[in-house]
């Protein structure tokens, strides 16, 4: 009777814990920890930083809410650079489910092995929506398995037509035109001026490889390919060639710098910035709302980076989570959202992609584009032209060419690699143009005159008592 009372009561206690374990399981938040760079996505808040709507995320935990009964809380937060990213993640101290890094630092994330393997079946509509040329390019640069594509663009020139010769800016070297001098601006960035300096350096290589293609000798994928090596060479001899070019570039443009040069191209300051194709829709934009100026957007003969920022699961990641979250950012009408919020061009096609360019670009009296390389299987037939994607254009070499380059500028665009182990050489050689690399002897005779200046205040105070611990401490 004791036996069969105990074994009652521990029965009614083991439905009590699993009652309440059950219960808690339902009532648990889950948290999906997002890592992205500064104004990156739908936030759901004006210029001035007013809440004005809906978040994305909000949006998506509103939808997950619905679907499964589960409540997520989204923690976001921004960077400013691959390499503040990469040393976030390597402190750490902070993990993230998803992060989304570019090209060339998701190759080195992948070399070092610190991602998770992404599941496609696990995001049906990026599989369905996706581009196929950027599903392609993920696929022949071995990152299909631990990357899908969010935004993508091309690097040129936003320059006012009516200061800069259509001829001249047709080629990188106009940075080192002295007809333009300090009228230009680089960007503060070894890898993207790097490749403007190896541009230069093999200019003619890069000319022949143009006229190849243009008689038909090599095809697209042939032409990409040839100048995707060209422009990551980093071996000595190329190395001193571009230090040496770059030296001179220097000189003769305004200055480097990261975001400050489409506002003063905007404002006048400058005629001619080298920049992402996402930030030339913005400086244009602006400079015909503002300034009732015109500016253009060019991608130079010789060629140029197509670049791409894509979503990343870190090791430890949540990824049911996060695989939940790309296919809800993956739909092409939240695709939208976010190219009409940020200004870049997403990598999900589709038709609602199709229908807003039409919107913001289309003219029945413009120009046939053919876009099929960039949606080709995304789009319901009625938004075909005789099986193709086509867009009629009036205005082309500015906002639409940098959102949607056609692929005669696709073919001479390569991709960006990681440097791997001569990435510290190509950093050294960047420190030295930028003029941050002190010469050794420099370098002693401070520390001489230090030294020198410490052993004379000793002698001359060597008989003194020292009145301030701080001051001593400071000396």
């Amino acid at each position: 009777m004791k036996k069969t009372m105990i074994s009652l009561f521990a029965m009614v206690v083991g439905v009590f814990l699993l009652t309440n374990v059950t219960t808690s399981a339902a009532e648990e938040t889950l948290t999906l920890r997002v890592y992205n760079w500064y104004e990156y996505i739908e936030d759901g808040k004006d210029e001035d930083g007013n809440k004005i709507g809906a978040s994305v995320m909000e949006e998506w935990a509103a939808d997950y809410l619905e679907r499964t009964g589960k409540t997520v809380t989204v923690v976001y937060d921004m960077f400013e650079t691959n390499e503040l990213m990469l040393n976030t993640l390597k402190t750490g101290k902070t993990t993230y489910d998803l992060v989304c890094p570019s090209d060339y630092i998701i190759q080195k994330m992948i070399r070092e092995d610190m991602l998770e393997k992404i599941d496609l079946n696990k995001m049906p509509n990026y599989q369905e929506y996706a581009s196929p040329y950027l599903k392609t390019l993920f696929t022949e640069n071995g990152w299909e398995d631990y990357a899908v594509g969010y935004m993508w663009g091309t690097m040129g020139f936003i320059y006012n037509p009516e200061k800069v010769s259509e001829e001249d800016i047709n080629s990188w070297s106009i940075l080192w035109n002295e007809a333009y001098k300090n009228r230009a601006t680089a960007k503060n960035s070894v890898r993207d001026t790097y490749i403007i300096g190896v541009f230069y350096v093999y200019k003619e290589e890069l000319d022949q490889l143009a006229s190849d293609f243009a008689e038909g000798k090599v095809d697209a994928h042939t032409y990409q390919t040839r100048v995707t090596t060209i422009m990551n060479r980093t071996d000595a001899e190329t190395l001193v060639k571009v230090e040496e070019a770059l030296n001179l570039m220097k000189e003769n443009i305004y200055g480097f710098e990261v975001d400050s040069g489409k506002k003063d191209i905007v404002t006048g300051k400058i005629d001619i910035n080298f920049a992402w194709s996402g930030d030339a829709v913005y400086a244009m934009d602006t400079a015909e709302e503002e300034n009732d100026m015109e500016l253009n957007y060019i991608v130079p003969l010789e060629g140029s980076n197509v670049w791409f920022d894509g979503w990343v699961m870190p090791k430890g990641a949540n990824v049911e989570l996060a695989s939940d979250f790309v296919n809800y950012l993956s739909s092409p009408e939240v695709a939208v959202k976010n190219m009409n919020k940020i200004g870049y061009t997403s990598a999900i096609a589709g038709d609602a992609i199709f229908d807003q360019i039409i919107d913001w670009y289309g003219d029945e009296e413009g120009v046939d584009v053919d876009l099929t390389y960039f949606f080709q299987g995304t789009l319901s037939e009625d938004k075909l032209t005789d099986g193709k994607a086509i867009v009629k254009i009036n205005e082309r070499g500015r906002q639409f060419d940098a959102q949607y380059p056609d692929e005669e500028i696709i073919a001479r665009c390569g991709v960006m690699e990681d440097f791997g182990d001569r990435n510290e050489a190509v950093l050294e050689m960047w420190q030295r143009v930028k003029g941050s690399v002190v010469s050794l002897w420099i370098i002693l005779g401070i520390v001489v005159v230090i030294a020198g200046g410490v052993v004379i205040y000793i002698l001359s105070n060597k008989s003194k008592k020292v009145r301030n611990k701080r001051l001593s401490k400071r000396a």
